[in-house]
């Protein structure tokens, strides 16, 4: 009893001190602001910097900003499939998945107070370092700054409650409001995501009758807030943070699968790691649609800032960009490859695995092809041109477009393929359904395939418009292959239970590897959005006129990008290790292996 009385106190310790401290840094945040308004009051003066020692402000700010984005993104992404899974745990009465919830909560909790710590890391640094800035935007979004704290204020408790009355709160009707606080959780969220982002966007396209002579009184909070990038920016958001949560999820389990001594954890940390892999693919296959819609809004809104973008200096990111996404693609499809050998059934797939490989490689190879080469003058003779009489023409979006969607579509058909592995349908229609499956491929192929040959034949402004007809087609399709897979598998027979545990070692090194590359995409794309706007605090509206006012050179971003992905996985892992001090991991029990039981082949539908 004594011994229960110090593990309980130990552990209310523990919980006091990580709800104290997001909850200071709000009341901190909050000081400051206040000390701030005055400043504010006064006016901007844009030619007041800060200094910063060896690295300079600029690249201090960048890095404080991109850690706190990187945690942000953790915390907003897991408390979404934290929900769903704790939502089929109470429809479904399995345990198990309520337990995984918890353990998904687990890791939010304790990254949690990181975010927070690195956020106001942030506000300090534009205090001091661009008080020009920081007064130039508080004046502006003050009311929304001071709704930005309370609405976090409100989801660090919300969180707390959420995790700490999990065991209390888990039977009838109680259970319905602690799930109520997980979409709560996710409200409040989403709300900071969306309020932060007006700041960041505002910078990137204000509006259009904001000049440099408009005193920021004078604009019109509504209009800065709406701005033109500020939705697409959302959406891209609110889909890549349920990405690298997934991802950072899934890492956490390999690495937990590769240290376990018992097969039961061992298989839970397999089937967790499947959960945040499946999480994580899902999402970036509608990524890149995401991303379509932002890159045309900023296009349009500018044409010089999206031709600087996509052919200017910053032609050449987008290549290394494509490279990551290619290593993304392959990494989550060899996962779902090697998990078939554990899959009774799946072996009659495996012969189409070197297929969907040959396209993935493709597909990946042509959107990594620049347009531009490098090249001297000599080369440049020989060649007829800067481009390439061969590559230059994969180089163009018509290509590129066409490549993507081809990866999308074959990675769909891995998680197809994977789900049906372990069953056969019993419905009379199974051959039908499948045919009208396989017709929506190819149509939906055929499409793409004729816009990305027509798009060589029209001028630039018609053939941006092609993508959207290829997303749709791609869409469309996806969304008719899985309800009519819904209705095909509805009561279908087992070919087997799923051994759980018996994935061979090497696959959780593809989880690694889709953590920190999706981590590296993360930051390369933030210098993106924020690199074009140059030697501009805010586009064509407030100068930099610091020191550091030139856009940094690529091969200079990606060491800083890479200092910051260096940093935020070191610091995952030990704040991981630190929280598996205060707690043991729950194990949902899926057994596997040898030794333990293996859930039913239905199992898989998480």
């Amino acid at each position: 009893m004594g011994r229960r009385r110090v593990l309980k106190r130990s552990r209310g310790r523990w919980f006091w001190m990580q709800a104290s401290l997001p909850v200071a840094i709000v009341v901190a945040i909050g000081l400051i602001a206040i000390a701030m308004e005055p400043l504010a009051a006064q006016g901007y003066t844009p030619r007041e910097y800060g200094d910063f020692p060896i690295i300079g402000s600029r690249a201090a700010i960048w890095i404080a900003a991109q850690l706190h984005l990187f945690f942000a993104a953790f915390v907003l992404g897991v408390p979404m499939f934290a929900v769903v899974a704790e939502a089929i745990g109470i429809f479904s009465s399995e345990e198990r998945y309520d337990k995984l919830a918890k353990e998904f909560t687990r890791l939010l909790l304790v990254s949690y107070s990181a975010t927070a710590i690195w956020g106001a890391v942030l506000v300090f640094g534009l205090i001091t370092l661009y008080p020009g800035l920081w007064g130039y935007l508080s004046e502006i979004f003050a009311p929304s700054m001071w709704v930005y704290v309370g609405i976090f204020f409100f989801e660090s408790f919300t969180l707390y409650l959420y995790y700490y009355g999990w065991d209390r709160w888990k039977k009838g009707r109680a259970k319905w409001g602690h799930w109520g606080l997980g979409i709560l959780l996710n409200l409040w969220g989403t709300a900071v995501m969306l309020i932060a982002n007006s700041w960041l966007t505002y910078m990137m396209s204000p509006p259009a009758e904001v000049t440099p002579d408009t005193a920021p009184g004078m604009v019109q909070f509504w209009s800065a807030f709406a701005n033109a990038t500020w939705m697409p920016i959302n959406i891209h958001r609110f889909i890549a943070n349920i990405v690298f949560g997934g991802a950072i999820v899934g890492a956490y389990a390999a690495y937990c699968f590769l240290s376990a001594k018992t097969d039961e954890e061992r298989a839970h940390y397999d089937w967790m790691g499947y959960i945040g892999n499946f999480v994580a693919i899902s999402a970036l296959i509608v990524l890149p649609f995401a991303g379509y819609w932002l890159g045309r809004e900023i296009y349009e809104f500018n044409q010089q800032m999206g031709t600087t973008m996509m052919g200017g200096f910053m032609s050449w990111l987008w290549v290394v960009q494509a490279f990551l996404i290619g290593v993304l693609f392959l990494a989550g499809n060899y996962y779902l490859w090697v998990g078939m050998g554990r899959i009774p059934g799946a072996e009659r797939f495996m012969p189409y695995t070197k297929w969907m490989l040959l396209v993935l490689l493709i597909g990946a190879a042509v959107w990594a092809t620049p347009r531009s080469m490098i090249a001297n003058r000599a080369e440049i003779t020989a060649m007829g041109g800067q481009f390439h009489p061969f590559l230059g023409v994969l180089g163009l979006m018509s290509a590129k477009n066409t490549a993507v969607n081809f990866m999308i579509l074959t990675t769909f058909l891995s998680f197809l393929l994977y789900r049906r592995a372990n069953k056969k349908a019993v419905v009379s229609w199974e051959k039908r359904g499948t045919t009208i499956q396989g017709a929506l491929f190819v149509v939906a192929a055929a499409i793409v395939l004729f816009y990305g040959v027509y798009g060589y034949f029209v001028p630039n402004i018609v053939r941006i418009g092609f993508s959207v007809y290829q997303v749709l087609a791609v869409i469309t399709a996806i969304i008719l292959v899985v309800l009519i897979d819904m209705l095909m598998m509805r009561g279908a027979k087992s070919r087997g239970e799923i051994r759980w545990g018996e994935m061979p070692e090497r696959s959780q090194y593809a989880l690694f590897i889709l953590a920190v590359t999706f981590t590296w995409l993360m930051g390369l794309m933030g210098f993106a959005r924020s690199g074009i706007r140059q030697h501009w605090h805010v586009f064509e509206v407030l100068r930099d006129t610091s020191v550091d006012a030139a856009t940094p050179a690529l091969g200079y971003a990606s060491i800083v990008i890479s200092v910051c992905v260096l940093i935020f996985l070191s610091l995952v892992t030990f704040i991981f290790w630190v929280g598996g001090l205060a707690e043991q991991p729950v194990i949902s029990g899926v057994g596997g292996g040898a030794t333990g039981s293996a859930p039913a082949a239905k199992d898989q539908e998480a």
